[in-house]
């Protein structure tokens, strides 16, 4: 029995020290916050790991360190902590192993039936006074049961639908972000609403709920509207939750019309509607940027503007390397103008990739990824298999000399025959529109993931992309002029030589339509007047054949 006791006691010393250690840490990870800096919330950070080591299910310390992490834009982090609750992952999940995909999105936080019939207190104890019998009805009966079973959990599951809505948003899940951050107002709002009936019409703890909103509200003798706002109050959270809503929503209705739009064979359309996507004045996350450029790369092949497709899909590999979509993309457009090497390129390096998912059997990443969506695990072998086949006929072309015949015309969207004027009017708003200089100006207007990613890194990736590109706009520019001033050379040749055979022949034919007696007959050179004695003057005279008058000379 003493050792019972004993141990008993130890138990008991030991659960309250650990509970004062946690409460010092949540306070002091409280006022760190507070600071609103980022080494504050580095140090909250810390104090906050230590207490979840000490109780892993504290819920405090879960929502103290989840809005840390968010301060830190740390998103990754967030949602690997609370990936169970994104219905994305938790569909594919339940798909995997059989169950049913249909679970409501807050049987997590609610808990379990017995858990909730715990929580319900339907009547007052037996020691309180039996004049609280009085008043009742079956509907104050409803709202005391509705309010019994949700005043808890809204408290606990709450924070955690609102903080992985923000988080899903910065990494490019939108429809999960918008589910999230729409049941988290939903739980606020019915919390609200059931915490204001249960104060007006409940008779069973009016007197007794009264006392201390109104101590909360201002004590005895302030008000409620005198009292300033909290800095960081659930008023602000809300609407911050509301504005990133809205601006979901509208992201997902330009998406959807842009989607609508290229699958009614509208590529123009499409195009303007990722271009308000990509190009809007608020910050787009750059995972759905890079799905929303492979899209548009795919609306601008549909209207022969291979070199925009190109470039849209050159961005998508500056933002995610590893982007299996964009790799097929521009494989395929590089294919289509012959430019075999290039394409080879991209080739070996989906290659490289679908050994990697299939020798650590997963796709690359947390389930939670964007690009899950687009590729299978179980398609990997088939299309593993037809890449190996692809990979060697291209060698095959490029062997037998095929690989450096680029369909310049193609690249640049000019016609085979175009004049100098079409050419020219088409390379300069190829040249201003992919300038290296300014390829990195998307940058600036996306938003990421992780506040250390290498902005850099990903700025210099796109110039390098774009120097190719625009260096191969240069190739194909000087290649069709040098055609094209050929042929006008030619041309000019051709037309010299027709115009002076018509001179000719006009110059023929005049001179067989005039008659004879209208040619032109010189004037004879005749020496009128000429009178000499001498007679070998005379007959040098005569020896030259020249007209003379001979009546004139005399001896």
């Amino acid at each position: 029995m003493e050792t019972g006791s004993s141990q008993a006691r130890e138990r008991k010393h030991w659960w309250l020290t650990n509970r004062k250690m946690l409460d010092k840490y949540l306070r002091e990870a409280r006022s760190l916050l507070a600071t609103q800096e980022s080494s504050g919330a580095a140090a909250a950070l810390g104090l906050l790991d230590a207490a979840l080591a000490i109780s892993p299910r504290m819920e405090a310390a879960l929502e103290l360190k989840a809005r840390s992490l968010l301060f830190l834009h740390r998103f990754r982090e967030v949602a690997d902590m609370l990936h169970h609750y994104i219905p994305s992952c938790r569909a594919s999940s339940s798909a995997a192993t059989g169950e049913d995909s249909s679970t409501s999105l807050s049987s997590g936080s609610i808990g379990s039936a017995a858990e909730l019939r715990e929580r319900t207190k339907l009547l007052p104890s037996g020691d309180e006074d039996e004049r609280s019998y009085r008043c009742f009805s079956i509907t104050d009966l409803k709202r005391k049961v509705v309010a019994g079973l949700y005043r808890g959990c809204d408290a606990e599951g709450q924070w955690r639908y609102l903080a992985l809505g923000q988080a899903c948003y910065h990494l490019g899940l939108l429809d999960d972000a918008m589910v999230l951050l729409q049941t988290g107002r939903r739980l606020a709002t019915a919390a609200f609403r059931r915490e204001s009936v249960s104060l007006s019409d409940d008779m069973f703890t009016f007197s007794a709920t009264i006392r201390p909103l109104a101590v909360a509200n201002g004590g005895a003798g302030g008000s409620a509207s005198a009292a300033p706002p909290a800095p960081n109050s659930p008023l602000s959270e809300a609407e911050t939750a509301a504005h990133l809503l809205s601006h979901i929503k509208l992201l997902l209705r330009r998406l959807a019309a842009a989607t609508s739009a290229l699958d009614a064979c509208l590529p123009n359309e499409a195009a303007r509607h990722f271009s308000k996507i990509l190009e809007g004045r608020r910050g787009t996350p750059h995972a759905f940027a890079a799905n929303c450029l492979i899209r548009r790369a795919a609306a601008y092949c549909i209207t022969g503007r291979v070199a925009d497709a190109i470039a849209d899909c050159n961005r998508a590999l500056a933002l995610e390397p590893t982007s299996i979509p964009a790799l097929r993309a521009r494989a395929d457009l590089l294919e289509s103008v012959r430019c075999l090497p290039d394409c080879l390129r991209d080739l070996d390096h989906l290659k490289l990739l679908y050994d990697a998912i299939l020798r650590d059997r997963k796709l690359p990443g947390p389930p939670w990824r964007p690009s899950h969506t687009q590729v299978r695990y179980r398609e990997i072998p088939a299309s593993l298999q037809a890449l190996t086949a692809r990979i060697s006929a291209i060698r095959q072309r490029v062997a037998a000399g095929d690989g450096y015949d680029v369909d310049y015309h193609k690249l640049i969207g000019v016609r085979r025959g175009c004049s100098r004027s079409e050419l020219e009017r088409a390379y300069l708003l190829l040249s201003l529109r992919h300038k290296p200089d300014k390829s990195g100006s998307f940058v600036d207007r996306l938003e990421y993931d992780d506040e250390h990613r290498d902005v850099e890194a990903v700025r210099d990736q796109a110039r390098m992309s774009a120097l190719i590109l625009y260096r191969m706009l240069q190739k194909g520019f000087s290649s069709i002029m040098t055609a094209i001033v050929d042929e006008e050379a030619a041309e000019k040749q051709r037309a010299m030589e027709v115009k002076a055979k018509a001179a000719a022949a006009a110059a023929a034919a005049a001179a067989v339509a005039l008659p004879e007696k209208q040619l032109p007959v010189p004037p004879p050179s005749v020496y009128q007047g000429v009178f000499c004695r001498d007679l070998a003057t005379v007959g040098s005279m005569l020896s030259r054949a020249l007209p003379v008058k001979y009546e004139a000379l005399s001896c």
